[in-house]
């Protein structure tokens, strides 16, 4: 199962990212929750210093802008 989670303090371009990840998976029909990170600790952890950040499967992909639903669909892995 992919892993998605979205990294922000809470920030309206931080609910935009979230938002695009869950649309761009439920284009592609893959099941997955988006978690959302606000604890700047575990931000930090990721050695994200901009948000929002856009982590799948444990790898960040954005940082510090929001993608668009299509940037999104051509970063998730595609399942067979």
């Amino acid at each position: 199962m992919t892993t998605v989670q979205v990294l922000g303090t809470g920030c309206k371009k931080c609910a935009a990212l979230k938002a695009n990840a869950e649309a761009a998976l439920k284009e592609l029909g893959i099941a997955a929750e988006v978690e959302k990170i606000e604890d700047i600790n575990r931000i930090v952890e990721f050695g994200v210093m901009s948000t929002p950040a856009l982590v799948i499967d444990g790898q960040v992909k954005v940082v510090g802008r929001v993608a668009s639903p299509q940037e999104i669909v051509a970063l998730l892995p595609k399942e067979p």
